[in-house]
């Protein structure tokens, strides 16, 4: 069996500040483009959002980068993060909307009785169901003598997917941008 690669035309299928954007954050951003391209194909592009972070784990740096992108009837969420041995990892994840359950928007702000506040953090959570999360714990009762095994409990919930960015770390103009790619998901869900 051959093996066939697709390799999209990246100027055809993503707007130019989206890519100019991916190249900016320095995290393979061909390699990012043309996986989210992919993922695209010949759809329209509402909105998007782009998030790159690093994490520190004692003397090591990892990097992530997160694209999500609005079309008509559709979440693209594309993740690349470092993988070992000088590899990176790249998922892209296709979610209908008529799939997505809820949308949260979250918003802190600075100086709230302000006329502007300002926005300080904001965060944006979706959960569609594609995955359960299973949280067991082993069970006990209130008296504290009792030694009786009392089995497990457990919470089950739907595994969702949240973004966070703050004016401090990402910029106001990010932070602002993942409100507004917000506002429009939550309209086009509804």
């Amino acid at each position: 069996m051959r093996s066939v690669t697709i390799h999209p035309d990246l100027s055809r299928v993503l707007p130019a500040e989206l890519l100019e954007e991916i190249a900016d954050c320095g995290f393979y951003p061909h390699l990012v483009s043309q996986a989210l391209a992919g993922a695209v194909g010949r759809r329209g592009i509402r909105s998007y959002v782009v998030h790159h972070e690093a994490t520190f784990s004692g003397h090591e740096v990892h990097r992530h980068i997160t694209v999500l992108v609005l079309l008509e009837d559709a979440l693209i969420i594309c993740h690349a993060d470092e993988g070992e041995h000088g590899r990176a990892i790249v998922t892209t994840e296709l979610v209908r909307l008529t799939s997505i359950d809820s949308v949260m928007l979250t918003q802190s702000v600075a100086d709230p009785a302000a006329k502007s506040p300002g926005l300080a953090e904001a965060w944006l959570t979706v959960i569609w169901g594609a995955t359960r999360r299973l949280e067991v714990a082993p069970a006990s009762c209130d008296d504290p003598t009792c030694d009786a095994d009392h089995g497990y409990t457990g919470i089950a919930a739907a595994d969702d997917y949240v973004l966070r960015m703050s004016r401090d770390a990402d910029g106001s103009a990010n932070t602002g941008k993942l409100v507004e790619f917000g506002t429009l998901l939550q309209g086009a869900v509804a």
